[in-house]
C-alpha cells in the first residue's frame, strides 16, 4: 500500500517535496506477538531511505509511532482499552502513551526541514527500549 500511494502521489509532487511515511514502533523493537505487523512496519521503515536515495531531490522520511491514544483502539473495549493504555504508560519512561499530536508533530518537523531525508523518528516515548 505505502509502495502504491506514493507511486501515484509522485506525478503531482513538486521536485523540492517531500513523502512522510507512517510505520509503527513494532519495526524496531522485539515485542513477542508482533512478528507479522513488526515486518511489514519494518518494510516501511526500510522503504524510507532506499526511495530517499532513489527520489532525490524530493525528500521521503517516515514517523514509527508507539503507543498512541486514537480510535485505532476502539476494537477494546473501553474497559480493556484503558487497562491497555495504563500498562503501556508503565512500560514508557515518559509515562505516558502518545497523543495524536505527538505524532503530528514529528510529521510537521519531517515534512518542513528541507535538510531531512531518509530518516524515520521513532515517536514511542521510549517504549522500544523497554519491550
Amino acid at each position: 500500500m505505502h509502495f502504491a500511494t506514493a507511486q501515484a502521489a509522485l506525478p503531482l509532487l513538486l521536485k523540492d517535496g517531500s513523502i512522510t511515511f507512517i510505520a509503527a514502533v513494532s519495526a524496531h523493537a522485539a515485542m513477542p506477538g508482533t512478528a507479522g505487523i513488526g515486518a511489514a512496519n519494518a518494510a516501511v521503515a526500510m522503504f524510507v531511505p532506499i526511495l530517499a536515495a532513489e527520489l532525490r531531490p524530493l525528500r521521503v522520511n517516515g514517523v514509527s509511532p508507539g503507543v498512541i491514544d486514537t480510535p485505532w483502539w476502539d476494537f477494546l473495549p473501553a474497559e480493556q482499552r484503558e487497562a491497555a493504555f495504563t500498562e503501556y504508560a508503565a512500560k514508557t519512561p515518559v509515562g505516558r502513551v502518545g497523543k495524536p499530536d505527538d505524532i503530528a508533530e514529528a510529521v510537521a518537523f519531517l515534512v518542513t526541514n528541507t535538510f531531512m531525508t531518509g530518516q524515520v523518528i521513532v515517536c514511542d516515548g521510549g517504549l522500544r527500549l523497554v519491550a
